[in-house]
């Protein structure tokens, strides 16, 4: 062993940890009944987080009674912290998608509280989540945004934890450069701050990174670096990571002797630490330098102790195939054919077994999702049977104890439906009528834009020939003619420009052709990102939705970022558009300089009217949220679409 302690200090550090809570948790329950609202609601918080690493039931127990308190007393810090916590432990028993509802109704409360650094960490574990679920593109745009503001708020520790973890979901999709500039910026920040424990992480990753890139002789000075840290603060975690890549390093570089020693001893402290998976990484390693060395026994007995024990992991087949590919390459190296052969025959046959179980997982998955779909929609059919059932009884209870006044509540409610009914047909109108104007609005600028495309775009366009045959006609100009004549040919090509420009931005062929999310992305791109810096994130637009929604929801956009361009003074502009179950959402946020939202809505100004009008027709909703001096955030939700209509092509 190489480490003959750290079994021992492991041990007491889990004791010690496990004291520790225990003891503040006797003391906060004993002081429970003395205490009530806002004071009672952070107790249960603090319970539920010393409950999370002793009793994970209790935990949530606590944290529900929290949320229920904090919802009584209208306590919305303690709200926002108890549906925070609650996601974490919902993400330690890896049930995301709950997780996932915890930290959104977390969001939307330090949102309504403009707690932005409350918002960040949201974003930071919404991002983690996504990146282990394989959503990766998710996942980016929710690093982005909590970077974007840390950066506001100028926390430097947190900057460097978000460019961590944008870096490790660069590293997932094969993004290897991406992800040595963003752990490389960490790395800059955390040395400048002295967090010896975060350098220590951004050494193992921008090391790891130069070891995926091939880069090895770069690699090593990060490493030991890396290995220098760990030591110093006892992480043993990284402090493996960074051996085991040290020993890949020097032994690709044939310097078997060299990376012999690190090998070992990352793997001797990933068997301490019961890393199964690391284990396994470690013997691969360690049989490729044995064999190196022609030590092909030594490389046999690794292996063949990794492959026990990949009978006591899950999803055992990648890490099999793996050691079967090592065990074969000794065998060949030793003389050892027949047994090569055998080993390549398993690496084969595990290899097809990962590739049928990759797609029984994915059908497993789309299986569980359909169930929970199932579950659902009989769970709001017995609500929704429960609720006919209650109003029925409520119905026939109130007949019985009004029996006596029935002439007259017959003809108050005779009275009332007539006028409802008069009401109801008067809003029947004005939305057919708004309708009927909207429509109207879109045929117009679609007749205008095709008479422009179509009818004077190709009246200049024949302009622009005629004048270029006429100037190879008039060979005998004098000069200052044809300068003349030149600047008219330049005047008639600007004006091809100028109505193609304008035909397009009246109807966009990407909005008619690939849909909402394709239309807006041609529109940002074509802002200059060195005046306002634009980021998009889009979900669930993969089908379309119902044209006139689409229109509408596009030119509400487009009214939108114009409004940012014209007035915001704003340098970032964040644009985030998720369809799912519960409709569309749209969210536009940047960081300019704010205004005064019910004096913008009480002036004559249409932009704002207009956008209200468009999304009230659509039943929809929109939140103006800004004041001078902070930015603006527009929040629209549309539910979902009555139809779906095909691709317009």
């Amino acid at each position: 062993m190489k480490h003959p302690l750290l079994a021992s200090a492991a041990w007491l550090l889990c004791w010690c940890a496990a004291a520790q809570p225990k003891a503040a948790i006797d003391s906060i329950e004993k002081l429970l009944p003395t205490q009530k609202d806002s004071t009672l609601c952070q107790s249960y918080n603090e319970l539920t987080w010393l409950y999370r690493t002793v009793d994970r039931q209790k935990a949530i127990g606590y944290g529900e009674q929290a949320v229920a308190l904090a919802q009584k007393t209208g306590f919305l810090k303690g709200e926002a912290q108890a549906y925070n916590d609650l996601g974490i432990l919902y993400m330690d028993q890896l049930e995301m998608t709950r997780a996932k509802d915890m930290y959104r109704k977390s969001m939307q409360l330090r949102q309504s509280m403009n707690d932005e650094k409350g918002m960040a960490g949201l974003h930071l574990k919404l991002g983690i989540i996504y990146n282990k679920e394989g959503y990766y593109d998710s996942a980016l745009g929710a690093g982005q945004r909590a970077l974007a503001l840390y950066e506001k708020l100028n926390d430097s520790f947190a900057i460097a934890t978000a460019l961590n973890n944008i870096g490790s979901v660069n590293s997932h999709v094969g993004n290897v450069d991406g992800a040595l500039r963003y752990h490389t910026r960490a790395l800059a920040i955390r040395e400048a701050i002295n967090d010896v424990a975060g350098m220590a992480a951004s050494y193992v990753n921008v090391g790891n990174a130069y070891v995926l890139l091939s880069q090895f002789q770069a690699a090593i000075p990060y490493l030991e670096k890396a290995e220098a840290y760990c030591r110093a603060i006892n992480q043993y975690e990284f402090l493996a990571s960074a051996l085991n890549n040290l020993g890949i390093c020097y032994l690709s570089l044939q310097q078997f002797g060299k990376a012999r020693p690190f090998a070992e001893e990352a793997y001797d402290i990933r068997s301490q630490l019961d890393d199964r998976r690391g284990l396994v990484n470690s013997s691969n390693v360690l049989a490729r330098i044995y064999t190196g060395l022609k030590d092909y026994l030594a490389a046999e007995q690794v292996l063949q102790k990794a492959l026990v024990l990949t009978d006591s992991m899950e999803s055992n087949l990648q890490e099999r195939v793996k050691i079967y590919e090592a065990l074969s390459t000794t065998y060949e190296a030793s003389g050892q054919y027949s047994k090569a052969l055998q080993a390549e025959r398993l690496r084969l046959k595990y290899t097809d077994s990962l590739q049928v179980t990759d797609m029984n997982a994915r059908f497993t998955e789309m299986e569980t999702r359909y169930q929970t779909l199932e579950k659902e929609k009989k769970i709001r059919e017995q609500e929704f049977s429960i609720a006919k059932r209650n109003y029925w009884i409520a119905g026939i209870a109130g007949l019985l104890v009004l029996g006596g006044l029935l002439g007259f509540s017959y003809y108050k409610r005779f009275k009332l439906r007539k006028e409802k009914e008069l009401q109801t047909r008067l809003m029947q109108q004005q939305e057919a009528a708004t309708k009927a104007v909207m429509e109207a609005e879109e045929n117009e600028r679609r007749r205008i834009a095709a008479e422009l495309h179509d009818g004077v775009g190709q009246m200049m366009s024949a302009a622009r020939m005629n004048l270029s045959a006429l100037e190879s006609e008039l060979a005998s100009l004098s000069p200052d003619e044809k300068t003349r004549l030149e600047k008219i040919t330049s005047m008639v090509d600007e004006s091809c420009k100028e109505v193609r420009a304008v035909s397009h931005h009246m109807m966009p062929n990407a909005l008619l052709k690939k849909g909402l999310a394709a239309a807006v992305r041609e529109f940002v791109d074509k802002i200059d990102s060195r005046v306002l810096k634009v980021t998009l994130h889009t979900e669930g637009l993969n089908d379309r939705i119902e044209a006139n929604t689409e229109t509408m929801l596009y030119r509400v956009m487009q009214e939108c970022i114009n409004n940012v361009i014209k007035h915001s003074g704003a340098q970032q502009l964040d644009l985030s558009l998720i369809n799912d179950a519960d409709g569309l959402s749209i969210t536009i946020e940047d960081n300019g300089k704010g205004f005064d939202v019910q004096a913008a809505l009480a002036q004559d100004g249409i932009g704002l009217k207009n956008i209200n009008t468009r999304i009230a027709f659509l039943k929809g909703e929109v939140e103006w949220d800004s004041q001078p001096g902070r930015g603006t955030v527009v929040s629209i939700h549309v539910p979902p679409a009555t139809s779906i209509s095909s691709p317009q092509l």
